[in-house]
């Protein structure tokens, strides 16, 4: 690759894509298997807010078999991972909707340790938010680091206050930030999600947030559009023409932006959304996944850079 240091890819990407990550940590191709866990949030049962992020619909669970137990839904995941990739396919247990940290210690040490039983995992990894890490938590996480590959996911969004009212995340910016370091601090694998397109959000205020992540220096980052989904306080927004959305070349020139700042080390693990179609009002581009990943490869190699250029 022309002037790039930092050919983290095994397919021309100009960014540290989880494939080769996958291929550097496991020696092979890796499977998310999304669980659902009946978890709550303390923006969801009133502790700190009540309707969760405008945005929310209480997770994806996309694949999700609702109601039944771990070892059930991995097996109903499995399934469907092995009908494309064959039956020895390894699986990450990703707890993923709603903040899979908000429970007992006894009952998410159960949970987890249901996970690491599965006879195809080979690492988990947790959503959950940053004001959700209590020292008994970060005691368990940290157990559970030293039994298996573990990633601890933060919704980071954005680090603008102003956003962060807005979009009633009800955690400030410093309680995030007290979550990452108390995660690094104890060797705990770090990927942060962001968000663009965000009510109110300029492309500088974009790129300013994925320079604040870069200071974490997170293991892995998750970037995607904003998505409209139905049924959501944001829906409501959106149809009351409170707020206009990126159009897909917007949020290209902004992804190649945000990549620059961001270290090369980070693992790029997603880097634009594919949600449930049947529930997305908008916008509709994002579900042509490959149109919107071929514009950022267009894009970053009209421009000859690459994921690190810029980073501090």
């Amino acid at each position: 690759m022309k002037n790039n240091p930092f050919p983290y890819s095994l397919d021309n990407k100009r960014y540290h894509t989880l494939h080769y990550s996958n291929m550097q940590r496991f020696g092979r191709k890796i499977f998310k298997a999304v669980l659902e866990c009946g978890f709550s949030c303390p923006n969801i049962d009133g502790t700190k807010g009540r309707g969760g992020c405008i945005f929310c619909d209480g997770g994806s669970g996309y694949f999700t078999a609702h109601g039944l137990s771990i070892t059930k839904q991995l097996e109903e995941e499995h399934k469907r991972i092995a009908s494309k990739y064959g039956n020895d396919a390894s699986i990450i247990a990703y707890f993923q909707a709603n903040t899979n940290t908000y429970a007992s210690v006894d009952t998410l040490r159960k949970l987890y340790m249901e996970a690491l039983s599965f006879p195809h995992t080979v690492g988990i990894s947790i959503g959950t938010r940053a004001d959700c890490l209590s020292d008994k938590v970060l005691d368990l996480l940290s157990e559970i680091n030293a039994m298996t590959e573990l990633t601890v996911e933060l919704g980071m969004q954005t680090m603008h206050e102003s956003t962060i009212r807005l979009i009633n995340r009800c955690c400030t910016h410093r309680e995030f930030v007290n979550g990452c370091f108390a995660l690094k601090e104890r060797g705990i694998r770090l990927c942060l999600h962001l968000i663009n397109g965000l009510p109110g959000e300029t492309p500088e205020m974009m790129i300013e947030s994925a320079a604040e992540a870069a200071k974490f220096r997170p293991d892995g980052i998750k970037l995607q559009m904003l998505h409209v989904i139905r049924g959501t306080q944001l829906a409501r927004m959106f149809n009351e023409n409170i707020f206009e959305l990126l159009t897909k070349e917007q949020y290209i020139d902004i992804v190649v932006r945000q990549l620059e700042v961001l270290p090369s080390e980070t693992v790029v693990e997603r880097i634009t959304g594919d949600g449930d179609k049947s529930k997305l009002i908008a916008p509709l581009w994002t579900a042509d996944k490959i149109s919107v990943l071929g514009g950022i490869d267009k894009r970053m190699s009209e421009l000859d850079t690459w994921q690190g250029r810029l980073a501090e």
